[in-house]
C-alpha cells in the first residue's frame, strides 16, 4: 500500500472527524438549505452529469460488468430528475437530531431524557450505483453525520460529476465541504484502509453493493457494520389469491427492476389456488421474458421451464430469473423462507386476512408485505425520504436504513442538586 494512499485517506479521515461535531450542531435550516441548493445545481447540471455517466457507461461496456451493474450504473433524465426530488424530499423530513425518544422523572427528583445524536462519522462504500452518492450524502448531512463515500470505480464520473452538486450545496448554506467527502481514487487498499477506520476517526461503515463487496466489509471491518448480505427475496400466492393481483404483483416484483436488492426471486404457489392459477402465473412470467426454474410440478406446465435444482431456493439472481415452487399452504411456504430467505423481503398475496396476519407475525425478515411488490422495499417508498440501504440485521437498524436509523442517543439527566447516598 502506497504512503501517499495512506496520507490521502487518513487526510478525509482527519477531517471527517474535526466537522464532525460542528455538523452535529447545526440547524435544520441549514442543512436543508445546503440539501436544496444541491438539487438546484443537479438539475442545473443535468447535461456535464449526463456526459460523465456515458464515460462510465463505455468503460462499463468494455468490462462486460453483469447487466444487474449496467442498469444500477445507467442515468437518464427520469433517474436525475429522481435524484434531485430526493433531496428536496429528504430536505423536507423533521430533523432526527435531537429528537426527545423518552423521558421520566425519578422519585429524588431526577428528570431523565433519552435524546437522539448523530453517530459521527460514517464510511460509505458502495458499487455502480450513482444514485447512492445523493442518497448517502444526503442522509448523512441531514442526520448530522459526516460522511465518507467510496463508490465502485464503475460510477467513477458520475459519482465525481454528482459530488461536485452537493459540495456546491454545502458551500451555498456556509458548511463545510468536509461535511461530505468522495474518496477520489479508485485503488480497493482505499476500502481497506476505511474498514479499519481511518485511525478511528471513522465510526460506522454502511456497504451497498454485490455479495462480493459485503463479504469483503464483515470479513474485514474493524468497526461496526449496517448493512445486509443477499437480497433472496419471496412472494407467496396463497389459495385466497386474487389471481389478477397476483399476476400483477408478481410480475412487478420480479420484472420491474430486476438489479434491486428488493427483487423478487422465488414465487411460492399454494398448491390448493384454484385450477388454473398456478399455469397462468407461470406462464406471465415466461411470456414477459423471465425465464423459470420450477420443481417437478412446475416443469410439467410449459416445456420452457427448467427444473430447478436445490441451489436455485438459495440464489439472488439479480436478473429476469425466478425459481417456482409448489407448496402445501402458508405453513411450508413459511418453512421454506426460513430455511432459503436472506431475511430481507417477503411478501403474501392473499384475500384472507387470518392466513395474512399468520404470515406476517411469524415470517422473522427486515420487511414483509400483504398483498403488496417486494420492490417496494424502499426507504422513499417507504416515506422516509431516501435510504442508505437495507438492512438485515436485528439490532440497532433494520430495514431501510434512513435518518433516523443513522442516529443513536444520549442521556441527559437534570437535577437540582441531587447526590447518590
Amino acid at each position: 500500500m502506497s504512503a501517499s494512499l495512506t496520507a490521502l485517506m487518513q487526510e478525509l479521515g482527519r477531517a471527517a472527524r474535526a466537522v464532525s461535531p460542528v455538523l452535529a450542531n447545526v440547524s435544520r435550516e441549514q442543512k436543508d438549505r445546503a440539501l436544496r441548493a444541491a438539487a438546484t445545481a443537479l438539475q442545473r447540471d443535468k447535461k456535464n452529469i449526463l456526459s460523465a455517466n456515458t464515460r462510465d457507461m463505455h468503460a462499463a461496456e468494455e468490462r462486460d460488468l453483469s447487466a444487474a451493474m449496467f442498469d444500477r450504473l445507467r442515468l437518464d433524465n427520469a433517474r436525475l430528475e429522481a435524484m434531485a426530488c430526493s433531496l428536496e424530499d429528504i430536505a423536507s423530513l423533521a430533523d432526527p437530531v435531537g429528537r426527545v425518544l423518552a423521558e421520566w422523572t425519578r422519585p429524588n427528583g431526577l428528570r431523565i431524557s433519552r435524546v437522539a445524536v448523530p453517530l459521527g462519522v460514517i464510511g460509505i462504500i458502495y458499487e455502480s450505483r450513482p444514485n447512492v452518492t445523493v442518497d448517502a450524502g444526503a442522509l448523512c448531512l441531514k442526520s448530522g453525520n459526516a460522511a465518507i463515500l467510496r463508490g465502485g470505480s464503475e460510477s467513477l464520473h458520475s459519482g465525481a460529476a454528482i459530488h461536485g452538486c452537493l459540495v456546491e450545496g454545502l458551500r451555498e448554506a456556509g458548511l463545510p465541504a468536509a461535511c461530505v467527502q468522495r474518496v477520489p481514487v479508485t485503488d480497493r487498499e482505499a476500502v481497506g484502509l476505511m474498514l479499519e477506520g481511518l485511525d478511528g476517526a471513522i465510526d460506522v461503515v454502511v456497504p451497498r453493493g454485490g455479495k462480493g463487496l459485503i463479504e469483503r466489509v464483515r470479513r474485514e471491518a474493524r468497526v461496526p457494520v449496517i448493512g445486509h448480505l443477499d437480497g433472496n427475496c419471496h412472494v407467496y400466492v396463497d389459495r385466497d389469491a386474487d389471481l389478477a393481483m397476483a399476476v400483477a404483483i408478481t410480475l412487478n416484483a420480479k420484472l420491474r427492476r430486476t438489479g434491486v436488492c428488493g427483487a423478487a426471486e422465488t414465487l411460492l404457489v399454494d398448491r390448493s389456488a384454484p385450477k388454473g392459477h398456478l399455469e397462468t402465473l407461470v406462464g406471465a412470467l415466461l411470456d414477459a421474458g423471465c425465464a423459470v426454474r420450477g420443481d417437478d410440478t412446475v416443469k410439467k406446465i410449459d416445456s420452457r421451464v427448467t427444473v430447478a435444482s436445490e441451489a436455485d431456493w438459495g440464489t439472488e439472481y439479480l436478473d429476469a430469473i425466478i425459481a417456482v415452487r409448489v407448496v402445501e399452504g402458508v405453513d411450508e411456504a413459511m418453512a421454506h423462507i426460513a430455511c432459503h430467505s436472506s431475511s430481507h423481503t417477503e411478501s403474501i398475496i392473499t384475500a384472507n386476512d387470518a392466513t395474512a396476519r399468520r404470515f406476517l407475525e411469524r415470517v422473522d425478515s427486515a420487511i414483509v408485505l400483504h398483498n403488496a411488490s417486494t420492490q417496494f422495499a424502499d426507504g422513499g417508498e417507504f416515506g422516509m425520504g431516501a435510504e442508505i440501504g437495507i438492512s438485515t440485521d436485528r439490532f440497532h437498524a433494520r430495514g431501510p436504513v434512513g435518518l433516523e436509523q443513522l442516529t443513536s442517543y444520549k442521556y441527559v439527566v437534570r437535577g437540582s442538586g441531587q447526590v447518590r447516598p
